[in-house]
């Protein structure tokens, strides 16, 4: 059975064939969690960076500014994954070390390449560490359908107050008491906050599946999965509340890529304080 939500690290030191990645960040020095690769990481294990592997560029073909983290494009994270081995039926296992939300980036968007075979590893490798880089032997994979879904800037403000809006980032963002980041403080109109990191018990796992689904479920009432949309500052944390909602067996929510700091940067978009 694959791993398609979390996985353990005594299951991951079970699985020799696994494709594992490295995704390790610190938005506040961006060459951190490459040093911290370097220095040490589970054996096998490639790096991938968020500015790099898993966004694209900040401008359109248009000139407008998508988010601080918009999505590169399909084929470009693609041909990355063709290069460290990816191939069909592959388990994929992502980690970091700052509680998941950058790991459950890459889970999200292996997920929008047609990869269903992904987990994230859940707390803190209690493995050796290594040093060595590791060896790949490209493929020829190739991405397939979708498995989730995402939504445009454009397309949510017509549809503000006909889905339920979460909201990943910390609280006193959401209600716009600080804004070290974007544009402007605040949030999308008709948004809830639900803080990835409350996905998390004090060990640093995620919550067991039943105590998510109780925590998610008032937030999502009376909405399916399919008109929840899930936004953060720009499009990573988000994915933390993705995947806990997977794994609570909520199902699959939409994914706003440009989330605040695209919505924010232009100022004929409605916004919300409080």
């Amino acid at each position: 059975m694959p791993f398609t939500t979390l996985i353990s690290a005594t299951e991951l030191r079970a699985l020799p064939d696994a494709l594992i990645l490295d995704c390790g960040f610190d938005l506040a020095d961006t060459d951190a969690g490459e040093r911290a690769h370097a220095a040490g990481h589970i054996p096998g294990a490639f790096y991938l960076h968020l500015d790099r592997d898993l966004a694209g560029a900040r401008t359109g073909p248009d000139g407008a500014f998508r988010g601080r983290h918009p999505l590169p494009a399909r084929e470009a994270f693609a041909a990355r994954l063709r290069q460290l081995g990816l191939r069909a039926g592959r388990q994929v296992v992502a980690y970091d070390r700052q509680g998941g939300p950058y790991a459950a980036r890459a889970w999200w968007m292996l997920r929008w390449l047609g990869h269903a075979e992904v987990a994230v590893l859940d707390g803190a490798w209690d493995g050796e560490l290594s040093t060595a880089a590791p060896t790949a032997t490209p493929t020829d994979w190739q991405a397939g359908t979708s498995l989730v879904g995402q939504i445009d800037a454009a397309t949510l403000q017509k549809r503000l107050g006909r889905v339920r809006l979460i909201d990943a980032r910390a609280p006193e963002r959401f209600r716009g008491e600080v804004e070290p980041l974007d544009q402007a403080a605040g949030h999308i109109p008709g948004a809830r906050n639900r803080l990835f990191k409350d996905n998390l018990d004090a060990d640093g796992r995620f919550k067991p599946a039943a105590r998510l689904r109780a925590e998610f479920q008032p937030l999502l009432a009376p909405h399916a999965a399919a008109e929840v949309v899930h936004q953060c500052g720009s499009g990573v944390t988000a994915c933390h509340n993705l995947l806990a909602m997977a794994h609570a067996g909520l199902g699959d929510g939409l994914l706003y890529p440009g989330s605040w700091s695209e919505w924010s940067a232009d100022p004929a978009r409605p916004l919300a304080t409080g």
